[in-house]
């Protein structure tokens, strides 16, 4: 929510984070067997990887934006 005093609301108001790219799409698709094969679950490590950079991306610029505590 806005902080409402007109006088003080600029000095109170919220900055912005630094942008976060997307994540990348994801790669893997339903194993066809009951097992995943090596290639499959190496898809699925990727993607985990992925999405742990982003995350991570977009935690670290929410702390320098002072929305988060470090």
């Amino acid at each position: 929510m806005a902080y409402l005093n007109p006088a003080a609301g600029a000095a109170r108001e919220g900055k912005r984070a630094a942008a976060q790219a997307d994540m990348p799409a994801v790669t893997t698709t339903a194993a066809a067997g009951a097992n995943p094969t090596k290639a499959e679950f190496d898809k699925v490590v990727t993607d985990l990887a992925s999405a742990r950079t982003t995350i991570n991306g977009l935690l670290a610029k929410l702390r320098a934006a002072g929305l988060l505590a470090p």
